[in-house]
């Protein structure tokens, strides 16, 4: 996603969803955590949440007004969606 949205994503970027991601909980709203990617052509809100009690993460994007980007992020939800985690 990063990528489509001109975002150049690093190690200090991970350290910090690592991080946003321990007090989560995917079955409480209020309990997401929110990752602003403001890159050089557009600027999204990704959601994340784990699950309790369990190793999957929900993912959400948010701030979507282009709709060549709303499709690359559908995709790549989905295929994300299917993989199964080893």
């Amino acid at each position: 996603m990063t990528r489509y949205v001109g975002y150049d994503f690093d190690g200090t970027d991970w350290q910090a969803v690592e991080l946003g991601l321990e007090a989560t909980d995917d079955e409480h709203t209020d309990r997401w955590y929110s990752y602003p990617l403001v890159g050089s052509d557009h600027q999204v809100d990704v959601h994340l949440a784990k699950a309790v009690g369990g190793y999957e993460v929900s993912v959400r994007v948010a701030g979507i007004s282009d709709p060549e980007l709303r499709l690359r992020a559908d995709t790549l939800m989905a295929a994300f969606a299917a993989r199964p985690i080893p």
